[in-house]
């Protein structure tokens, strides 16, 4: 849902960019963040078990995203009001993600790792 809210912020930016970045730079912004969305469909349909890669490349993608976002804001092709909720935005969700990723991931000292190493 926030990673939604997030791209529906970017759709509104989106037209605004430079026509020299709107065709390259913000274009792949935008299919990242729709593979981004899709990454973390897919995990929320898929067993436990299976999530973890698909909630790592989200994790991914998302990162990439805020780093196009900066390369846009450093060429002033994004202006500073919308670059910092944009930026907000995402940062929510990566918390959100990396929790997600925490919980995946199976803790050393839990029961159910039997290997018994520390």
């Amino acid at each position: 849902q926030k990673l939604k809210q997030a791209y529906l912020v970017w759709f509104e930016y989106y037209p605004t960019v430079p026509k020299i970045h709107r065709h390259t730079l913000a274009s792949r912004i935008d299919t990242i963040l729709i593979e981004a969305i899709e990454m973390t469909s897919t995990a929320g349909f898929t067993p436990k078990g299976d999530k973890l890669p698909y909630v790592r490349v989200a994790i991914r993608k998302l990162d990439t995203a805020k780093i196009l976002l900066l390369v846009l804001w450093e060429t002033k092709s994004l202006d500073n009001k919308k670059f910092i909720a944009l930026s907000e935005k995402l940062s929510e969700v990566g918390k959100m993600l990396g929790a997600w990723h925490g919980s995946l991931i199976p803790k050393q000292n839990s029961p159910n790792n039997v290997s018994g190493e520390k």
